[in-house]
């Protein structure tokens, strides 16, 4: 594993900067930050402003992005939680989502709901992303506006999903969220879906009452919203767009935190992108933040915008059992700059049937490989960081090292390889720090499962393009800024 090498230096308590150094590309040096779990919540500020805005605080003369914050500006009780209890229930939010993903992918089950009509031409629009780490979520939250006035809320922004939801007052059973629960009573665009109409019909398990059609999404966690169908006006740091059919949920139920709901951002015919695809031409993108960094500012974008000029592209593949994920095709791995013999692309393949796989997630937290080609890519891993001191397991994590009271480590690189694309992930997005004690894991998993997953961890610094039009999605490093 002699050749690329990744240096990574860090002070406990301080961040932690990562280097990227190598025979053949010596002029390749990337420096990250992150930070040890006990000084995450010390460095993230509560900004109440921001909790109650409506995205006014954002740069005035970018039209097209708005910032993106880390999530523990959305709860200040999130500070009552320990960082480490806080990462344990995040990775056991995981579990059960990853789980769920793949035994949805398993039984050709089509996630979410169908959808209503698309919208007319228009601008490019965009919308504030934070990270869900201060709840104990993995997710992501995106903060946009609901209904006539438009009331700005968090709704978790999933890649994994169709329908879009949110609570809605009177509740039957809600959770607690960070803003108000949405009323429909006071907004002027709220309007209730017929029983029997044409957008009721497309629903897989809407059902109706007093002619009023409602709907169901029920998660593989045990997690359920249940409410009336509607469609209602979302606006995007001014721009409106009319009509987006969602679930005003009266009973929701589960492990949803903190957000008032969930923007599915899926392929699927419910899907807001699939919604609203004429107004910005099937075209969306995300800079997921740093689990651990400040709130520097980050966008999600819509539009012909979106599309980042450095990102490199791979193939969307189209699984005719399961519409709502986005596959792509994984061709192997390399670490320390060989490429590993066992990780083969038919240990990813989609078969006819729509088994396997490997999908692009932005709800799952740890990438998930099937089981041989995790074994593979961890053994290589661990001959090149030979010299580091090992530690014990630590959850779901089984390689994990202790890089107490050391000011510098190297550890190898790891490429991605898609078709068409290789995308060189930083150090910090596949060995994170799980303690305050200087523990730090590589953060991958393995699973029994067909299906493949490429978690937000991984993707985190790079910009995501979703090209539906191109049929491509692409990865830009460095995307954040």
């Amino acid at each position: 594993m002699e050749g690329k090498t990744i240096s990574l230096s860090f002070l406990l308590l301080s961040l932690l900067a990562i280097s990227v150094s190598s025979t053949s590309l010596q002029y390749h040096t990337l420096l990250l930050h992150s930070l040890p779990l006990t000084q995450l919540q010390k460095s993230l500020h509560f900004d109440a402003q921001l909790l109650s805005g409506d995205g006014s605080d954002l740069d005035p003369d970018n039209a097209l992005s708005l910032q993106l914050h880390h999530v523990d500006l959305v709860s200040p009780s999130s500070f009552n939680a320990t960082p480490h209890a806080l990462f344990k229930l995040r990775l056991q939010r995981d579990a059960y989502r990853a789980k769920a993903i793949s035994d949805l992918a398993s039984a050709n089950a089509t996630v979410g709901r169908r959808a209503g009509k698309p919208h007319p031409g228009g601008r490019d629009f965009s919308s504030s992303v934070v990270s869900g780490l201060s709840q104990g979520s993995g997710e992501y939250f995106t903060r946009i506006g609901v209904g006539t006035p438009s009331k700005y809320v968090y709704m978790v922004l999933d890649t994994g999903s169709d329908v879009v939801w949110i609570q809605c007052s009177p509740c039957k059973k809600c959770y607690t969220q960070s803003d108000p629960v949405f009323d429909p009573s006071k907004s002027s665009s709220f309007l209730g879906v017929a029983c029997g109409s044409p957008l009721c019909r497309r629903l897989d398990s809407g059902s109706c009452n007093r002619k009023k059609c409602l709907y169901q999404v029920s998660y593989g966690d045990g997690s359920f919203t249940v409410g009336d169908f509607s469609t209602e006006t979302l606006t995007f740091r001014g721009t409106r767009v009319n009509n987006v059919a969602l679930g005003c949920g009266h009973d929701n139920e589960g492990l949803f935190v903190g957000a008032a709901g969930l923007l599915g951002l899926g392929r699927g015919r419910l899907s807001f992108p699939t919604q609203a695809g004429r107004r910005f031409g099937r075209k969306f993108s995300y800079c997921l933040v740093d689990r651990s960094a400040s709130s520097k500012p980050s966008y999600l974008v819509f539009g012909e915008s979106a599309v980042s000029r450095t990102a490199v592209f791979t193939p969307l593949v189209k699984n005719p059992k399961l519409d709502t994920f986005y596959y792509v095709e994984l061709t192997g791995f390399s670490v320390g700059g060989a490429r590993v013999p066992a990780i083969r692309p038919s240990l990813f393949k989609l078969d006819a049937a729509g088994d396997g796989g490997v999908i692009v997630d932005s709800g799952t937290s740890v990438t998930r490989l099937t089981r041989p080609a995790y074994v593979a890519l961890r053994d290589a891993f661990r001959m090149g960081a030979k010299d580091l001191k090992r530690a014990p397991d630590f959850s779901l994590f089984d390689t994990c090292f202790d890089l107490s009271g050391k000011t510098e480590v190297k550890v190898p690189t790891v490429v991605m390889h898609f078709r068409g694309a290789d995308v060189s992930l930083p150090a910090s997005n596949y060995l994170i720090p799980v303690d305050s004690d200087g523990t730090f894991c590589f953060a991958f998993a393995g699973t029994m499962s067909g299906l493949s997953i490429i978690g937000n961890i991984q993707q985190q610094g790079f910009r995501v393009v979703f090209d539906l039009a191109g049929n491509r999605l692409g990865f830009a490093p460095r995307g954040c800024a």
